[in-house]
Formats: structure tokens, sequence, C-alpha cells
């Protein structure tokens, strides 16, 4: 082709795309990104982190100092209240307790010869009472007789005394004599064992634990709840919970097994950190978070949970079922009068009407969780709302080569 040909072509395509731009009937059109307006389930939650703890447990002692000769469980066995655990050498104890009981015998045997001296001084007594009124006798050895006779009865006071404070000694050398067989005082599950056969035990200054035992049919969740939150938890509020990489049902990578409860109590106070060798114990520093503690408990009759274990958990602060649901992103939050926001009535969002524009609409607002909301009054399930613009699509975008 030929230099005036190729010129002619390209007057001829400048001609022809000015027309199609100049007739395109959208040109500059604006377009919107839309979401329709659906129905969820939706849930206000406040999330912690929580361990499990079994909610009845005791921790057995022991009473008295001695070795250990003979452990009767190990940790996993499963015992009945009253059941023998640990068996403490009772080679101190039962000595003692045979001093105490010959001592009771010596003072039962005194006590027996001051009661015959007793008699005996109220015989002579008489007789010199007697041989007084006949004046057989003299003043002195009258009052004499009658000391004696008050004496001896003294004597036999004091030794009734004494053994009701030997068989008090006794009573209790007996109770620690007892406490060398140690029993369960409720049934579950040995969960730990920190003492061995032959080690020596010193309970002089305190009760130095041998094992506990813990019913885990029933388990608390002792869950840190921040101070942000805590003012929204609140008894019998429904909760839930996970555990780290449990599942429960042997399904492998399916959804994670979720437990359920409602909250028992908001401990008043965050726990207390006590400092070493002090003999107060003093609160955190305010440089650091404070969590508070929130108890609730579960169910465990299948074994699955196990102590020290840690739940994500989940309050259950507000939720709506197959509600009106939109993105939160595609409301907005207005300022009332006193500068507070989010108050229910006060959101709008854009809803694109049937001429393609988008208009302001005015929401009541639910529930919320951290992605949506519920709508109460506003928007129709099917109606699109707008979530912004999109790039403008020009007449030769066409033709951008």
């Amino acid at each position: 082709m030929n230099a005036p040909s190729r010129a002619g072509a390209a007057v001829l395509l400048v001609a022809v795309v000015a027309g199609i731009a100049f007739w395109w009937p959208d040109r500059g059109a604006p377009a919107y990104d839309t979401v329709p307006v659906a129905r969820a389930d939706i849930e206000a939650t406040v999330t912690a982190i929580g361990t499990l703890q079994p909610r009845k447990y005791v921790d057995v002692g022991a009473q008295v100092s001695g070795q250990v000769n003979r452990l009767h469980v190990q940790a996993g066995d499963t015992v009945k209240k009253g059941q023998l655990l640990v068996e403490i050498d009772p080679s101190v104890q039962q000595a003692t307790v045979d001093a105490g009981r010959a001592s009771l015998a010596g003072l039962r045997a005194q006590l027996a010869d001051q009661q015959a001296q007793h008699r005996l001084a109220g015989q002579q007594l008489a007789r010199q009472r007697q041989m007084a009124q006949d004046e057989a006798t003299r003043l002195e050895d009258l009052q004499a007789a009658e000391a004696a006779f008050a004496s001896a009865g003294a004597k036999s006071d004091n030794l009734r005394a004494q053994i009701d404070q030997t068989q008090a000694t006794l009573k209790a050398d007996e109770a620690r004599l007892g406490y060398t067989r140690i029993y369960a005082s409720m049934a579950g599950t040995v969960v730990s064992v920190e003492a061995r056969e032959g080690q020596t035990l010193n309970a002089t200054y305190q009760t130095p634990n041998i094992l506990r035992i813990a019913d885990l049919g029933a388990m608390t969740v002792w869950t840190e709840v921040s101070e942000a939150d805590v003012r929204r938890v609140k008894p019998a509020m429904p909760v839930y919970f996970t555990t780290l990489g449990g599942h429960g049902d042997g399904r492998g990578d399916e959804v994670p097994r979720r437990w359920q409860g409602v909250v028992r109590q908001v401990l008043p106070a965050p726990p207390v950190a006590e400092n070493k060798g002090a003999t107060t114990a003093t609160p955190a520093t305010a440089t650091k978070a404070v969590a508070y503690t929130v108890l609730f408990d579960v169910d465990n009759a299948d074994g699955e949970l196990m102590p020290q274990m840690t739940a994500q958990v989940a309050f259950v602060t507000a939720s709506a079922s197959n509600a009106i649901a939109v993105p939160l992103a595609a409301i907005t939050s207005v300022t009332a009068a006193g500068g507070a926001t989010g108050a229910r009535g006060s959101h709008t969002a854009r809803v694109l009407a049937s001429n393609g524009r988008p208009e302001l609409r005015t929401l009541r607002v639910g529930a919320r969780s951290r992605h949506h909301a519920e709508v109460l009054e506003g928007l129709k399930e099917g109606e699109r709302l707008v979530l912004g613009e999109a790039k403008p699509v020009t007449g030769l975008g066409w033709l951008q080569w």
C-alpha cells in the first residue's frame, strides 16, 4: 500500500473511534462494589484463654513425720472413699502411745491407793469425833484427823485431774498414730504423686503433700479476662471453648470439638502476685496488663478433658439466629449529641436503588460480631449494599492496547 492509501486508512480509523466514543451510551458511568443483604447467625463474643482444673479435688498430706513405708497407689489409679493410700512408719507414734497408756495405768493405781487412804482418814476422823463427844481425846487430835481427811480427798482430786490430762494426751497420741495410715477422703482419680516409698516426711512446720485425688467427671475452666472486657462478662452468660489441638472425635483435621457451659462466677479481684521472701503479697504494677478470673464448669463424663489443658474460651455477650446480617464495612456510625457513637438507630448505609444510584438509609443495629452486624430495621433481604465505588469504565477503555 502506497503512502496516500495508508494516510487515508489512518484518517478513517480515527473518525470511527471518535464516533464510537461520542455515541457510547455509558461513557463515564460510575460502577459500584455491592454485596447482597442476606440472613446469617450473628454472635458477639469476648475471647480469652483459660486453664482446666478439676472442680473437686483434695491434696492428701501427712500430719505426722516419718518414713513412707508403703505407697499403695500410683498416678492414674482410681480410688474409692476410705481406701488405704499410704502407710508411714508408726514406730515413734506407737512408742508414745504405749508410754501414755502406761502412765495412765500408773495414775489409776495411785488414785486407787489414795482413795483407800481417803477412806481410812474418814474412819479415823469418825472415831475422833466420837471420842470428842465422850471427852476422851484432845482437840488437836480431832483437828489433825480432819486435816488428814481433807488432804487425802484433795490428793484424790489431783490424781483424777492428772488422769483426765493424761487421757487427753493419750487420745491425741492415738490420733497421731492413726495418721500413719492415710485413707482417701473422696473417690476419684490420683492425678499426681509427690512422694516415694522410703522418703522421710517432715510435718513439723507444714503438712507435706503426698498426692492429689480429683474427680475428673466435672471440670472448672479458670479463665483470664482482660480488664477491658470483664465488664461485659456476667454470671449465667453462655460460654463455649475448644482445646488446643484437641478434636475429641477422632476425625482428623475436621472442626475441633466445642464444649458448652455457663459462667458460674466472676472473681471480684485479679490474682495477687506474691513476692518471694516477703511476708505480704503486693498487687501487680500499673504497667502490667490486669486480668480478672472468670469461672465456669463443664461436664467431662467421657474423660476427654484433662487437668492443666489450655482452653480457647468465647463468652457469648449477644447473639441472633437467622438475622439480616451486613458487613460492618458497609455501615457507618453517626455521632450523636454529646459525642456518642454507635448507638442503636445511629447507623447508616448506602443501598443501590432501582435506578442504579445509591441512596442513604438509616439503620437500627442489634448484635454485632467481629465482621457482621444484625440489622433490626432499615434493610430487607435481597437488597444490595454499596461497599464502595469502583473505577469508572470510559468509552475508550475497551480500545486500550
